[in-house]
């Protein structure tokens, strides 16, 4: 499928709710234009390229909760003009997206989602313009809902996922799911489910690494005013059709603590197989408007001049995934502060070229020095390690962002980033800094 059909589909999929119910659901987007330059914008350790780049876009969030349609959308879409002409120049979009439709109320629904991202061809490699691909994964099929009772219900999924790159063919991918779900309120804030999942997977051009994937687990959730609970435990079988099995347990777990209005803890963990595919579907909740154009200062090691990066490898590859990551957040009347430690082990299956450890720690503090001027300051660090070479990349970002709301509509963003990688590959070490500015109009 070629980008601009991909693109076109993300953006109709986040829009087209839009003009049916504008009074019954809320609908913010931002324009902005940028200017970003950067002394290092490939990356490179012995031939730094200074590049300035003018980056006009919009970003969008949709949500409605109605009694027949309920989405949650939240997507960038902007252009990189590379000045100078020393590079193409981009279209990026980037895009999460769930919406679903109740065909028949409390029987059947159809559900449609759509995660779009920028990741890199070669993750080996630096994070340069020419290293950058389009990616997306398309989600669709009905549930059917029984009620057996008050407090015991059934429900049965149906899904198809395609998976796209746009440079490396070998992440396309066709799959069909389907699970049985069985669900029981043990009161009016716990609930208790069991659950069987079954998803064959096809990729298009990665030869023997089709399979089959089974999943049985049962879960445990829980709401209440100070804390949440999601916990679910059980085993996963993958069976390729080169006749290769695997089997492991798995476990995922999210846990939200909230002692004061001000203050929140969340603490979440999973022990499982995944794929890039499944890595780039997350949940459009956890994001805010800032964090997807604009001035994005909170994406970790990403590029905060509008859309980032990610860190994904782009294939067929399946991997056992050990994840660990706690995050604590206040709110003040003139203070904000996030910090959030992560740990991550990957173990590819079929390859252990990309076995890797990483520690990611991100902090970010913000302060409103006046009622329309917030000052921020942020940092990152990352050290990966490679278990299959030796190779460990420390990766530090850090910077500035003051920000200034002009009037009800008009602000300005104005940023100071630097960075620098230390690696033991060759010349895979590098120093950037980036100075930013761009002038923001929201709805």
């Amino acid at each position: 499928m070629p980008a601009p059909i991909t693109l076109a589909r993300a953006i109709s999929l986040a829009l087209v709710t839009v003009p049916c119910a504008v009074s019954a659901a809320q609908f913010d987007y931002s324009v902005y234009t940028g200017i970003e330059h950067s002394n290092n914008i490939t990356l490179s350790q012995n031939n730094p390229i200074s590049q300035n780049v003018l980056i006009p876009g919009v970003d969008f969030t949709y949500q409605r909760q109605g009694s027949t349609f309920q989405a949650n959308i939240i997507g960038a879409l902007e252009y990189r003009d590379y000045l100078g002409s020393r590079f193409d120049n981009q279209t990026q979009t980037e895009l999460a997206a769930q919406t679903n439709w109740t065909v028949l109320p409390k029987r059947l629904d159809f559900a449609v989602e759509d995660y779009a991202g920028i990741q890199p061809v070669d993750s080996l490699a630096s994070n340069s313009p020419t290293n950058q691909q389009q990616t997306n994964v398309l989600v669709a099929g009905p549930t059917l809902h029984v009620q057996f009772g008050n407090t015991l219900r059934g429900q049965l999924d149906l899904r198809y996922i395609n998976s796209y790159a746009s440079r490396d063919e070998e992440f396309n991918s066709s799959r069909v799911g389907t699970a049985a779900r069985l669900f029981r309120d043990v009161s009016p804030t716990d609930q208790v489910s069991a659950n069987v999942e079954f998803q064959r997977v096809d990729f298009s051009n990665a030869t023997g690494a089709n399979y089959d994937r089974y999943e049985a687990y049962v879960g445990y959730a829980s709401q209440l005013a100070m804390f949440d609970a999601d916990i679910l435990l059980g085993g996963a079988r993958l069976n390729f059709d080169d006749s290769r099995s695997y089997s492991s347990p798995l476990a995922r777990a999210t846990l939200g603590w909230r002692p004061t209005a001000q203050s929140t803890f969340s603490l979440s963990g999973a022990y499982q197989y995944a794929d890039a595919a499944q890595d780039m579907m997350i949940a459009p909740g956890l994001l805010t408007l800032n964090d997807v154009g604009g001035t994005n200062f909170t994406g970790g090691l990403n590029n905060i001049s509008g859309i980032g990066t990610g860190s994904t490898v782009i294939d067929s590859q399946v991997y056992e995934e050990r994840l660990l990551q706690l995050s604590y957040a206040f709110t003040g009347v003139r203070t904000t502060l996030s910090i959030t430690p992560a740990y991550r082990k990957l173990d590819y299956l079929n390859d252990a070229t990309f076995n890797q450890v990483a520690r990611d720690l991100g902090v970010t503090l913000g302060y409103r020095l006046r009622p329309n001027l917030v000052l921020t300051v942020f940092g990152a660090g990352e050290r990966l390690q490679y278990q299959s070479f030796a190779r460990t990349d420390n990766t530090i970002r850090y910077g500035v962002d003051l920000s200034r709301q002009w009037t009800r509509h008009w602000s300005w963003h104005a940023s100071v980033i630097r960075q620098r990688q230390n690696s033991d590959a060759p010349d895979q070490s590098y120093r950037e800094t980036q100075i930013f500015f761009s002038v923001v109009y929201r709805r």
